[in-house]
């Protein structure tokens, strides 16, 4: 894993405002947590060796057969269980994107190769890594090109993480489309979608075979009794946990306006609330300690993303408040020059 993640607000004290994870961070969590208190004497006995209850609630919330559905503890546990079940594969990674694809992939001892397009699929390739919405641009591949390159390469896995699939109004592979394909595994985050990040709950859709292949390599009590619980908590309230998809994309087409007219950043395409952005002089890394310290706003340093240099941040928008506490931060800093210089202790 690298370190550098989204969301390192454990390193900081008084941050008031969280743009640096792609989560939306303003549901009304009180239902779930008065149902996990009422489960808490669960924690003093296993969970479901395989969570098997859970993923006959995600199966029938998206019209699926329980055998297509593989429930894990997070979408990260999703991508290296993939990775194992199919290690030592010609993996090509379409970059940029999330670095966990590669890194799973060096563990696993895969044959890695980053490509910039599905265009660029190599000959070999037995394994193609694709965040659709990608993170950390927000863009959305056409869902026609996906599925012509799934089935032109049919003896080619398609590993497709669709976790930011709730953020966007651009078609995309559904998971009743993966699950009828023979080469297609789509990853799932409940973390995204319902902004529980800290219950690391994701799952795995697909045709039953490739299902069943990474059944047989995961581990038993993957997933604990809590994030059971709130999985099926979380779907029978889903219209609790409705995304206001078309704010947030105003929102970050209204950001994304604001910052470009400064003249000192570069604001990137994107289909979804997430916003990569670049400095045209100083460090993202320096932008995002002197934010984080002087005015408890913290947002990503996008630099570790594979393609990516140290100009680089990302922001998920947030609420119209929250996102103007932001701009005129950032503006104001970008003004004084704090981001050209290291910070003073």
């Amino acid at each position: 894993m690298t370190d550098g993640h989204g969301d390192d607000l454990h390193r900081y004290a008084g941050i008031r405002a969280n743009f640096s994870s792609n989560v939306y961070a303003h549901f009304d969590h009180s239902g779930l947590f008065a149902c996990l208190a009422r489960r808490l004497e669960s924690v003093g006995s296993y969970p479901e060796p395989a969570p098997h209850s859970a993923e006959r609630a995600v199966a029938a919330a998206l019209g699926l057969q329980p055998g297509e559905v593989l429930v894990t503890s997070g979408a990260t546990e999703a991508i290296y269980l993939t990775a194992l079940t199919f290690r030592r594969s010609r993996s090509a990674v379409v970059t940029p994107t999330f670095s966990e694809y590669a890194d799973a992939c060096r563990i696993h001892e895969h044959r890695l190769v980053c490509i910039d397009s599905l265009a660029r699929i190599p000959r070999d390739a037995q394994t193609v890594w694709l965040c659709n919405p990608n993170n950390p641009t927000g863009t959305v591949c056409d869902k026609a090109a996906v599925l012509q390159a799934v089935r032109a390469h049919a003896d080619t896995l398609f590993v497709i993480d669709a976790s930011y699939a709730p953020f966007t109004r651009r078609p995309v592979v559904t998971p009743a489309e993966a699950a009828s394909q023979p080469n297609v595994l789509m990853l799932h985050s409940m973390t995204k979608a319902f902004a529980v990040p800290g219950l690391r709950l994701g799952y795995v859709t697909g045709s039953r075979p490739l299902i069943d292949r990474l059944r047989s390599r995961r581990m038993p009590w993957a997933v604990n009794s809590m994030a059971q619980h709130a999985c099926e908590y979380l779907l029978a309230h889903k219209a609790d946990y409705t995304l206001p998809v078309d704010t947030l994309l105003q929102e970050r087409e209204r950001v994304s306006r604001t910052l470009a007219a400064s003249g000192m950043v570069e604001t990137m395409p994107s289909d979804t609330h997430i916003l990569l952005c670049r400095l045209k002089d100083g460090s993202a890394h320096r932008l995002k300690e002197h934010l984080a310290r002087h005015d408890g706003i913290l947002i990503r340093d996008a630099s570790n993303f594979a393609g990516l240099d140290g100009h680089y941040f990302r922001i998920a928008v947030q609420t119209p408040a929250e996102n103007d506490l932001l701009t005129a931060a950032l503006l104001s800093c970008l003004a004084a020059g704090s981001h050209k210089h290291p910070q003073r202790t």
